[in-house]
């Protein structure tokens, strides 16, 4: 079954049998992979600072960090914290590091992946790696799998609000690729793969950067500013992931878009960015629909410029950050049980320093 199958035709596997346990009692040991990245850390601070779900109680909560270089503060001893965090470094890439990481665990967070350019490296990490990692969890006996993926994987698009299973994935890189088949292990012991779209917050080093390098070549209002995009912002990500592996009785199996269920137009964010001094305020003026971004330009003359302008940026990003990229969200938010929050514009407010900072330091 492929996929887009198991999300269309409600897979519960592992999943559903540990939900059909006699108690149906809410897990308490949770591993969690990808601890020190983006994404992984703010699950990780989301699960610290968790104070209860229904049955759950914080003090019976134990988390397991896994990295592949654990922080410093974690060769100390700790100070006492409600949740008792043990940190264990392992590495995809070392199947043999990965063994006995899920010993005792209830749930396995798998945020874990590489993004880089190199294909035998992300087939290594992402395919083998999450191949051997879910073996680990199966022979542990983990009753809930969840697993961050990417809508990347569909490709170049555009794509205007399908659902899963309405549009068939089409990854074009190295990580999508690998990314995409990733899922499969994860899907085969019954579990729940999660797609956001774009992921802002303090620690995000590729969306905004990518969009201030464009900005600088491309110093315009994009086509408009109309392209809508499936955004979220990286704590209400982390609420989902929380709330899937604490939640007691069944969780929803499959594949799962997981932005924020309200897309978001290009124009709105890069104007959103440049009211909080993220971006600067395009130098070249003209009249326009948006308070700051620049004049318009068709599609085409931006693609113009951008040619003309080198970077590392290329089109085909450029086409994912500024037109039509947004999937359908809103099924998942509610089938667990959690709000999506104000949205990602509005989270923005919270980020701005950090981007600020970190623009700055990169300039």
């Amino acid at each position: 079954m492929t996929a887009e199958g198991v999300a269309k035709g409600g897979m519960r596997g592992v999943l559903g049998e540990a939900a059909d346990g006699a108690a149906a009692t809410a897990p308490r040991r949770v591993v969690v992979t990808g601890a020190t990245g983006f994404i992984g850390s703010a699950v990780v601070r989301e699960l610290l600072s968790f104070p209860n779900l229904n049955s759950v109680s914080a003090r019976s909560l134990r988390l397991r960090a896994v990295a592949r270089k654990p922080p410093e503060a974690a060769r100390s001893p700790q100070p006492d914290t409600t949740v008792p965090v043990e940190w264990r470094a392992a590495d995809l890439a070392d199947p043999a590091s990965l063994r006995g990481v899920c010993e005792g665990a209830d749930v396995l967070l798998h945020l874990a992946s590489d993004i880089g350019r190199d294909a035998e490296r992300c087939e290594l990490v992402n395919v083998r790696g999450t191949a051997a990692l879910v073996g680990e969890a199966v022979r542990a006996g983990v009753g809930r799998i969840v697993q961050l993926s990417t809508a990347a994987v569909y490709g170049a698009g555009p794509h205007a609000g399908p659902g899963v299973g309405e549009v068939e994935p089409a990854p074009v890189s190295p990580a999508s690729r690998t990314r995409l088949a990733a899922e499969r292990p994860v899907l085969a012991a019954g579990g729940t793969v999660l797609r956001p779209g774009l992921v802002l917050g303090a620690g995000d080093r590729w969306v905004v950067p990518a969009l201030a390098e464009l900005l600088h070549r491309v110093p315009a209002r994009w086509d408009g500013g109309r392209g809508l995009l499936s955004v979220v912002a990286v704590e209400d990500l982390a609420r989902l992931f929380v709330r899937l592996a604490l939640a007691p009785g069944g969780v929803p199996g499959g594949v799962h878009h997981a932005s924020h269920p309200t897309p978001v137009r290009n124009g709105d964010l890069m104007d959103t960015l440049i009211g909080h001094g993220v971006l600067p305020r395009p130098t070249a003026t003209a009249p326009h629909d948006g308070p700051g971004s620049g004049p318009d330009l068709s599609w085409d003359a931006c693609l113009e410029r951008l040619a003309a302008v080198p970077g590392r940026v290329s089109a085909r990003q450029f086409a994912l950050l500024a037109s039509d990229h947004w999937y359908r969200s809103d099924e998942v938010w509610s089938a667990a049980g959690c709000d999506p929050g104000p949205g990602p514009l509005v989270r923005l407010a919270e980020a701005a320093d950090w981007y600020r900072s970190h623009l700055q330091a990169r300039a």
